[in-house]
């Protein structure tokens, strides 16, 4: 009988078969001691990505139908032999010794019931960051502050115990913020969180500002449909959208102490991006006091987003 896998690294795959193929390359060349597991479940490619399992011999290929990565990844958590589920996306690559850091922390750490690991950008152009990388790099993947503020964990980078999964249940659908639900929701059960700084993985950036407009969109809405009928809830989102406009003023210590931008260069893109976006989620901010088409603007982002 074939030896139980320490871990099962489960990957939701959606036509981007070059990211896939990165992320493969690196987990086969993890140094561990122990076998792992590797579950790809496609969710509706229009090719099926069946190199992947040539390029890693052992690879369980999955489908699943219902769109959105919550849904995928359930699937693949349910069809895991692991007592460990680390889940990462497709285009994203890890670091080495990513596996060895998840494998080290729970093996020491038994009170630790899921974690998050570190995620930064990989520039298009090696050492060379754009304006909308700079920013990403420094805002979009906050994911300590996600772990010890909030309570989740990004699922392009998070681990939990098999048991504490199926506890907790599963990722929402696509209509949800499946990763910070979850996790909300695991804390809340009394669940315990833990940051790996060591366990870090890259993935690219937005293409272009308005890719980023567009994912800020769809937190726009989700948020505002949060607040909007609660008592006095616009008058205090205007006041909220008032803050932001005048929000970047406060971001240049931020990026100046931040290691994720460490040149000069670096830190004058990432503080221009910030100013673009503040002001562009001010404006949306007001927008939907006055015309309320949240729900449509996550309809839509779903839509274009599958």
């Amino acid at each position: 009988m074939a030896e139980q896998p320490a871990v099962s690294v489960i990957i939701p795959h959606l036509n981007d078969a070059d990211g896939l193929r990165l992320c493969l390359t690196a987990l086969a060349a993890q140094q561990v001691d122990r076998p792992i597991e590797i579950i790809v479940v496609d969710n509706g490619s229009r090719e099926l990505p069946d190199f992947a399992t040539s390029l890693v011999p052992g690879l369980r290929l999955l489908r699943e139908p219902t769109p959105g990565p919550g849904p995928a990844r359930n699937l693949g958590a349910a069809m895991a032999e692991a007592p460990l589920l680390a889940f990462i996306d497709a285009d994203c690559v890890p670091a080495p010794g990513w596996l060895a850091s998840i494998l080290g922390h729970f093996d020491s750490h038994p009170e630790t019931d899921f974690a998050g690991g570190d995620i930064r950008i990989r520039p298009a152009r090696p050492g060379r960051m754009s304006a909308v990388e700079a920013y990403e790099n420094v805002y979009s993947y906050r994911t300590r502050l996600y772990v010890e503020r909030y309570g989740f964990a990004a699922t392009g980078n998070m681990v939990v115990r098999a048991d504490v999964f199926r506890s907790v249940g599963p990722f929402g659908g696509i209509g949800s913020m499946e990763d910070t639900e979850w996790g909300q929701r695991a804390t809340g059960m009394g669940f315990r969180i833990a940051y790996l700084p060591d366990a870090r993985v890259s993935t690219p950036s937005c293409s272009s500002f308005a890719e980023l407009a567009r994912r800020w969109d769809r937190h726009v809405a989700h948020e505002f449909r949060s607040v909007n009928s609660r008592p006095l809830g616009r008058l205090r989102w205007l006041g909220k959208s008032a803050v932001m406009a005048m929000s970047p003023a406060y971001e240049v210590l931020r990026i100046w102490r931040s290691d994720r931008a460490p040149t000069w260069r670096d830190r004058g893109l990432a503080l221009a991006c910030v100013t673009r976006v503040r002001f562009y989620r001010c404006r949306r901010m007001i927008g939907l006091v006055w015309q309320d088409n949240a729900a449509g603007m996550v309809d839509m982002w779903n839509r274009e987003n599958p």
